[in-house]
C-alpha cells in the first residue's frame, strides 16, 4: 500500500492521478490533497476519496471547505495558504508527494517534502528549472527519489533503466510541435488565445498548453533533463515528433537508441511513477502500430519558436538565469491568457527580462534569492505590460 498526497488535485495532472488511484485496486491510498480555489471540485474529491487532510491556497476557499467538512466530514482537517501546502506535503502518514501545482508555488512545499524524506512524483516543471541544483542535492542528501511524471522525462527514466551515465551519448527529447507547428513568424502575428490553447495531442492545463504552443514547454524540459539526468546541455537534443508516440529516447555511446513508446496518455507516466519500480496493469489504450502508420521527425524552428532557444541559453548560463526565464515566461503567459498581450510578445518579454536582469545571473543560489528575483521579474513585467500593448 502506497500513501500519497497530491499538490494540485484539481488540475490536469491531479485529476488524472485520481484516475490512476481509481484503477489501483486499493494499492494507493490518498491521504492529502490541495488546490488553489476550486471549491466545487475539492468537495467532489472529498466525497469520493475521503482524504484525511485538505489544503486550500486561497483563504476564503479554505473557509468554505472547512465549513463543508465540519458539517459532513468532521474528521478531515483543513489548512490554508502556503503553510497548508507544506503541511500536506510533509504528512507523517505519506511516503510520496505528487507535485502537480502550476508555477513557482510548488517550490517550497517540494523542498519541505524532500527534507521530510518523502519521494517526489514530479510534475511541476518550475521546481527543477529554477532550483534544480538545490533540489537534486537535497534529494541526494535525504536519500529521496525524484520520479518524473512528465511523459518525456518518464520516457528517459525508463530508457535509462539498468544503464549508467557514462554509457550515454545524448538524450533526445521529443516534442509534438504544438498547435503552431510549421508556422512562421508572419503566420503567428495575430493568432488568438483560443488557437494557442488547442493542442493537437495532449489534454493539458492552460499554462502548459500555451508553453507547448511557444515551445517553452520543451525548453523547460531541457533544463529539467539537465538536472534530472546530470547531462550537459550540448547532449540534450529536441526533435519534433508530431505523432507523440515516441515520448523520448536515449542514444548510447555505441550509437544504439532506446526509446519509450505508448499512446499519448498522461496516466501512463503517473502510474509508473507511483508504482516504481513495479509495473501495474494496463491503464491506457495499447498502441496499435497498424493504426499509427508512420512516425515522422523534424528539426525545431528556433527562429520562429525563440522560447526554446532562450531556455537553452538560460540553462547554459546557469545560476539564477533560469529563474529569470521561468518568471518572465509565467507572467507573460498570464498576460496572454488575460488577452493583454499577443502570442509573439511572450518571447519579446522573456528576451527583455533576460537582458534587464542579467546582473543577477550569478547572485548566490539560495531559495530566498530565487523567490526574491522571481518577484522582481514579475513586478517589472506587470508594471510595464499590465495595460496591454495594442
Amino acid at each position: 500500500m502506497k500513501s500519497i498526497s497530491i499538490l494540485g488535485a484539481t488540475g490536469s495532472i491531479g485529476t488524472q492521478t485520481l484516475d490512476v488511484i481509481r484503477n489501483s485496486e486499493g494499492t494507493i491510498n490518498l491521504i492529502g490533497i490541495t488546490a488553489n480555489s476550486s471549491v466545487d471540485k475539492i468537495k467532489e474529491i472529498i466525497k469520493e476519496f475521503k482524504p484525511k487532510y485538505v489544503g486550500m491556497m486561497e483563504l476564503n476557499s479554505a473557509k468554505v471547505i472547512e465549513e463543508f467538512c465540519n458539517e459532513s466530514y468532521p474528521e478531515i482537517k483543513v489548512f490554508s495558504g502556503i503553510d497548508g501546502l507544506i503541511k500536506i506535503a510533509t504528512l507523517d502518514e505519506i511516503d510520496t508527494v505528487v507535485t502537480s501545482v502550476v508555477g513557482m508555488i510548488g517550490l517550497k512545499p517540494t523542498m519541505a517534502a524532500i527534507e521530510a524524506k518523502k519521494d517526489i512524483a514530479l510534475a511541476n516543471k518550475d521546481t527543477l528549472v529554477v532550483a534544480g541544483e538545490l533540489v537534486m542535492n537535497k534529494a541526494k542528501e535525504n536519500n529521496v527519489r525524484i520520479l518524473p511524471v512528465d511523459s518525456e522525462h518518464s520516457a528517459i527514466f525508463q530508457s535509462l533503466s539498468g544503464y549508467k551515465n557514462k554509457d550515454i551519448n545524448k538524450i533526445i527529447l521529443t516534442a509534438s510541435g504544438g498547435p503552431f507547428r510549421g508556422k512562421n513568424l508572419e503566420d503567428l502575428k495575430d493568432v488568438t488565445v483560443k488557437e494557442a490553447l488547442k493542442h493537437p495531442k495532449w489534454n493539458m492545463g492552460q499554462k502548459i498548453s500555451i508553453d507547448s504552443a511557444s515551445l517553452m514547454n520543451k525548453g523547460l524540459e531541457v533544463i529539467e533533463a539537465h538536472f534530472l539526468f546530470d547531462t550537459d546541455y550540448d547532449n540534450i537534443e529536441v526533435v519534433v515528433h508530431p505523432q507523440s508516440i515516441i515520448h523520448s529516447m536515449v542514444e548510447y555511446k555505441d550509437a544504439s537508441i532506446i526509446a519509450q513508446m505508448g499512446t499519448p496518455d498522461m496516466r501512463l507516466p503517473i502510474q509508473y511513477a507511483l508504482n516504481y519500480p513495479e509495473r501495474k496493469g494496463m491503464i491506457a489504450k495499447p498502441l496499435n502500430f497498424y493504426e499509427v502508420g508512420s512516425l515522422t521527425f523534424e528539426k525545431p524552428d528556433l527562429d520562429t519558436f525563440k522560447c526554446l532557444k532562450f531556455a537553452y541559453d538560460a540553462g547554459k548560463i546557469g545560476g539564477l538565469a533560469p529563474t529569470i526565464l521561468n518568471g518572465a515566461n509565467e507572467e507573460a503567459v498570464a498576460l496572454l491568457l488575460e488577452e493583454k498581450i499577443k502570442f509573439l510578445q511572450i518571447a519579446e518579454i522573456i528576451e527583455e527580462c533576460m537582458n534587464v536582469f542579467k546582473e543577477n545571473y550569478y547572485d548566490e543560489l539560495t531559495l530566498e534569492n530565487i523567490v526574491e528575483l522571481d518577484k522582481k521579474v514579475r513586478k517589472y513585467i506587470r508594471n510595464k505590460w499590465e495595460l496591454g500593448v495594442k
